[in-house]
């Protein structure tokens, strides 16, 4: 649909766009239409002049490191130089004294609790319900149907031995969380409230109770006969679920047929990475069902086994203290969103001069007006029981960055009679000045910041973009390996913990990207919280139940208190290092499989989010391997092949050969889908040519961002 514009305020706003405000948020949140637009119009001619300069002074920075680089061309590296080089430009800023951050009323689940943490399209109804649910997991349900053990389940029905081999691995899993003075949970034979503790007895009748009694916290049902038993560990709850009548209760001597793990604490509603929103239709259809979210009445039809029903927003949840007291819990996943960052506009507004206004801007204006609703107390559950909105803003370089993102939510509080400081603000540590900055990137939003975090993704993107001119870019494989990354995740938790961060904000760990591999995330994944974050970035509610249970078996209290103690340990040298090597020792076939994995996953990725408006998926790799995709993984592919292209590692003749060889590969990886137009023979689809843009044109895209094509190439789908 051609987009049709109404003028109002000095704006041009589409139809699809005006309607939303005024039909369905003006009346939700109690603001009028016409403030609102009024309101938009002010952050635009206030923010949009800023925000292109700081854009513009990232193209200039980047020109200038290119052209140090391309000086030195064939000349060994001087790190010092480069430092020292760094500084006089002003990519890197002079570091300030200490300090601790600000931020008041934040929610437990951000300042005190450690855990999992969700990421979901909010263009998928379906995810982020399926999210904001994902509070509460069943352990046997994810140990069960994942390869969580080592396999995945037999065909059928109920299998007797699986069920026992998941009780055994649950029972070993709560013998440190939940321990039973001298005795182990596969021994129990009676679980009782006596005098308000709970006493156990053991299959040997010796009487005893849990090592730690106050880990009991309380009981649904009758205090004779409980349905459930409730207990604490690490600020996690665990629930026992009591029912002989189901197969596997009737096979535990005390009727345990669940055990229920607090899984996702906290949630990322996704505007950004994992959404393909490219109009005022898309942006509108975000909107909408973030508003649902926030007040509740989000649904969706959802068709599962051949049944079709409704899925809708938990309640909360309560259980009897053993004082007799009730108490309530939440039953959902506290809620951020992401907004996109300061680089894209929309086509949905107009300015008076005729072009597209920055997106962020907007994100803010309206994704605020929504929560605003939680914040008065008019919704039918809570999300922030502290009256805090929590925006998580992306891909920003630098501290003026930073502080542009702070002065404008403090404008957006007072366009819509917020109390200061009410928006609360995450800032992802996925740019490479924003790292080299970091501490100065905290100290101008002391008093909003409420979580760091690290993607090694998108910084890897920046790190090869900004250093595209240095020489020819390691292996993919390789970057894990090299001193830059490991600096930059130490820093992080670092620089945020001298910062104050503990018992105040989140510090995150990025994403676990093989949903399909549980048993793999298990092994490798609890190193976040043994590296002091106390939130990680997981796949799935299923994954997110599986990952609560690292931080029932690492206190990240304990580590953060021995990081504080031990001091700082990567550098800024470290970090600064560039990820370049020599290339001219690898075999023809090494540079051929290193193309072939780069570009089957460019063109898996991008024929998906062009040709279907899928902005993030599980995408199967060369092997077949499914992989969670979003842009920044689409970010490394192309920019590596980009690299080795200009550095003369590759050719564009083989390039060229690598595209078309595995479209056909992505073609019958997705040949079942519906709707889906095959690339090859032809090669002459928007999907595939905006594959082959984004690495012929990768060193002009503006800091790499894969955003500005694939938006284009999505809207000339759209438009037929």
């Amino acid at each position: 649909m051609t987009a049709q514009y109404k003028q109002q305020s000095g704006l041009s706003i589409d139809e699809r766009l005006l309607s939303f405000i005024n039909d369905t948020l003006a009346p939700a949140t109690g603001v009028a239409g016409d403030a609102l637009v009024e309101d938009l119009a002010a952050l635009v001619n206030e923010f949009a002049p800023r925000q292109r300069a700081l854009l513009k002074k990232r193209d200039e920075l980047q020109a200038k490191i290119d052209a140090w680089h391309l000086e030195r061309k064939g000349q060994p590296h001087d790190q010092a130089a480069y430092t020292a080089f760094l500084g006089e430009i002003g990519y890197l800023v002079p570091e300030g004294g200490a300090f601790e951050i600000e931020t008041a009323s934040v929610d437990p689940e951000i300042a005190r609790i450690a855990g999992p943490q969700l990421v979901v399209p909010v263009s998928n109804a379906r995810y982020a319900l399926n999210a904001a649910n994902a509070r509460w997991g069943s352990l046997y349900d994810a140990l069960y149907g994942t390869d969580a053990l080592g396999s995945l389940p037999p065909a059928g029905g109920y299998n007797a031995e699986r069920g026992a081999e998941v009780v055994a691995w649950t029972n070993a899993f709560l013998d440190e969380a939940l321990p039973i003075e001298g005795g182990l949970h596969s021994q129990t034979a009676k679980f009782e409230i006596v005098g308000g503790k709970l006493q156990i007895t053991l299959d040997s009748g010796e009487v005893t109770g849990l090592q730690f009694p106050e880990q009991f916290i309380g009981y649904r049902g009758d205090i004779s006969n409980p349905s459930e038993f409730w207990f604490s560990h690490n600020d996690l709850m665990i629930r026992f679920v009591i029912d002989p009548s189901t197969p596997v209760g009737a096979a535990c001597p005390i009727g345990v047929s669940d055990v229920i793990l607090e899984s996702a604490i906290t949630t990322i509603i996704d505007f950004e990475d994992s959404v393909a929103a490219v109009d005022a239709e898309d942006k509108v259809h975000g909107y909408r069902n973030w508003l649902g979210l926030i007040e509740g009445n989000l649904t969706e039809q959802v068709t599962k086994n051949g049944k079709t029903f409704t899925r809708s927003m938990h309640g909360d949840q309560t259980y009897t203290a053993p004082d007799g007291a009730e108490h309530t819990v939440p039953g959902r996943s506290l809620l951020l969103v992401r907004n996109v960052g300061h680089l894209m506009t929309t086509p949905a507004v107009l300015d008076a001069e005729g072009n597209e206004i920055p997106e962020g801007i907007m994100d803010a204006l309206i994704t605020v007006a929504i929560a605003k609703i939680d914040v008065d107390g008019r919704t039918e559950f809570e999300n922030s029981r502290h009256g805090a909105v929590y925006v998580v803003k992306p891909k920003m370089h630098g501290p003026e960055e930073v502080q542009l993102t702070v002065d404008l939510f403090g404008r957006v509080e007072e366009l819509l009679s917020l109390p200061h400081n009410t928006v609360k603000i995450g800032i992802m540590d996925e740019e490479r000045r924003t790292s080299a900055n970091l501490k100065e990137c905290i100290r101008v939003a002391k008093e909003r910041v409420a979580f760091i975090n690290t993607g090694f993704l998108d910084r890897t993107g920046d790190e090869m973009h900004t250093s595209m001119r240095a020489g020819s870019m390691v292996r993919k494989a390789e970057m894990k390996k090299l001193p830059w990354i490991r600096s930059y995740e130490e820093r992080n938790v670092d620089i945020g913990l001298a910062c104050g961060f503990r018992g105040r904000a989140q510090i995150g760990k990025g994403m676990w990207a093989m949903p399909d591999l549980m048993h793999g995330m298990l092994v490798e994944k609890i190193n976040h919280p043994l590296a002091g974050a106390n939130c990680a970035w997981v796949p799935s509610p299923t994954a997110a139940t599986l990952h609560a249970t690292h931080y029932h078996r690492v206190s990240v209290k304990d580590v953060q208190e021995k990081l504080v103690a031990g001091g700082a340990r990567g550098t800024l040298d470290e970090l600064l290092t560039i990820p370049i090597a020599d290339q001219s020792g690898l075999s023809a076939e090494e540079k051929q499989a290193e193309l072939d994995n780069n570009i089957q996953g460019i063109l898996g990725y991008v024929v998906r989010w062009v040709q279907l408006g899928v902005g993030a998926s599980k995408v199967p790799d060369i092997h077949d391997v499914g992989l969670m995709e979003d842009r920044a993984t689409c970010r490394i592919s192309s920019q590596h092949v980009a690299n080795w292209l200009s550095e003369g590692v590759v050719t564009l003749a083989q390039v060229d050969e690598t595209l078309q060889r595995m479209a056909a590969v992505v073609d019958r990886q997705n040949a079942d889908e519906p709707g889906y137009q095959p690339m090859a023979p032809e090669f002459s689809q928007p999907a595939y040519i905006a594959a082959r843009a984004l690495i012929v044109e990768g060193l002009e895209q503006p800091s790499g961002y894969t955003e500005p094509l694939l938006h284009k190439y999505r809207q000339v789908v759209k438009a037929g």
